[in-house]
């Protein structure tokens, strides 16, 4: 059986970083417009066994080349397009940070749709894991959505499977809203909603309220380089690169569950 770790680690991938195809798919316009022009009708699916007879699944129902996420194993009645199927949460972890020798088991019923899907997937993980901060805007704004929708996403799967560093944390918590946005940026927003133990990630602007905390950053260009570590923290907030809507030791606790997702998945 896989150890707590394998298991954070994995969760941080099927529920935070898979997800992100459908960003990838949905923004990415070589990308959408294959899948739209071509209506792709499909259904795909990454899977990991956990030991005995138990799998993790994440898969995705496309229709007319819009997509949807579902977290679980397919059941419906329509035969899956294409499937990554891992005999083990090591394998699928190892290959999601890198490792190409940790493949699964290709199941391919349409190759066309298939060789679409692992497009979307390389882009996705080139996406995650690039080393500097891309010239091209449209580059930058992908690459920050997809990473606020990691953050977000993750502290929370994590939370709900009872991740000790984050559900303590959690529990704890009066009920209070966190933001991370790019100002002018909107659409690049993602929120974590928590509080008495619960948690609920969500995309855009929080809608009920002012969220009792926000980290904010003046350009697409310091919010990379924050996410991708290549910037000072204290100095950018001083310079107001990063601006911290609420006290800042919430910046920092908020800071300490970001750098915990990205260890787990890069």
């Amino acid at each position: 059986m896989p150890n707590d770790e394998t298991r954070y680690i994995n969760k941080v991938f099927m529920a935070g970083a898979l997800p992100l195809m459908k960003v990838i798919a949905t923004d990415d316009p070589l990308i959408n417009k294959l899948y739209t022009l071509l209506r792709i009708n499909a259904v795909y699916q990454v899977s990991a066994k956990t030991g005995g007879k138990g799998k993790e699944a994440v898969h995705f129902i496309v229709e007319d080349g819009v997509w949807e996420v579902h977290q679980g194993v397919y059941t419906g009645r329509k035969r899956i397009s294409g499937e990554l199927a891992f005999s083990s949460m090591e394998k699928m972890n190892a290959f999601m940070k890198g490792d190409f020798s940790q493949l699964p088991f290709f199941k391919i019923r349409s190759l066309p749709k298939f060789a679409l899907f692992m497009m979307v997937l390389l882009k996705m993980s080139s996406v995650l894991t690039a080393t500097e901060i891309p010239e091209d805007e449209k580059t930058q704004l992908l690459t920050i959505k997809c990473f606020f929708y990691l953050l977000s996403t993750g502290i929370s799967a994590l939370n709900k499977m009872g991740n000790p560093k984050v559900a303590e944390w959690v529990k704890k918590s009066p009920d209070r809203c966190y933001q991370f946005e790019v100002i002018g940026y909107p659409d690049l927003a993602a929120y974590l909603h928590v509080g008495n133990g619960q948690s609920k990630a969500g995309k855009g602007l929080y809608p009920r309220s002012d969220p009792f905390f926000t980290m904010a950053f003046d350009c697409p260009v310091s919010a990379l380089m924050i996410l991708m570590g290549k910037g000072d923290m204290f100095k950018m907030t001083a310079n107001r690169q990063l601006i911290m809507k609420g006290g800042p030791e919430f910046g920092v606790q908020l800071s300490e569950y970001m750098f915990y997702i990205q260890e787990l998945a890069m």
